[in-house]
């Protein structure tokens, strides 16, 4: 998995697990947080979940086995949290899963949280 600040170019956004689309920091929580982006609408694409999933379970797997840490060693203790920064709220029928990642996260000692980004042309 790619940091975001690597020279190769991938391009970002849960449709693609294989790159973590921003590491930056929470000057409040000193968290160190790991932020998904996912500009489509929901329900745009039928694998939309299944690609979520797919990136959360690769964020998962580069701090948990430790390739966070090793990239980043100012970070390897820190507390970790996910962010889904999404176009709009997630779909009622796509709380009970959104609900199971962030259980499951928390039971790693990661937050999960969403953040609904306005869009520059509204």
């Amino acid at each position: 998995m790619s940091g975001a600040d690597e020279p190769e170019q991938q391009p970002r956004g849960v449709h693609n697990p294989h790159v973590v689309d921003l590491i930056t920091e929470d000057p409040a929580t000193r968290e160190v947080v790991l932020v998904m982006i996912e500009e489509r609408p929901w329900g745009t694409s039928e694998d939309q979940l299944r690609q979520l999933e797919a990136k959360f379970n690769a964020y998962l797997e580069y701090v948990l086995g430790g390739h966070m840490g090793k990239q980043y060693p100012d970070y390897a203790e820190r507390s970790v949290r996910f962010q889904l920064d999404c176009a709009e709220n997630l779909r009622s029928a796509d709380q009970a899963f959104f609900t199971a990642m962030s259980n499951f996260a928390a039971g790693e000692g990661i937050r999960l949280m969403v953040r609904v980004m306005q869009r520059a042309d509204s």
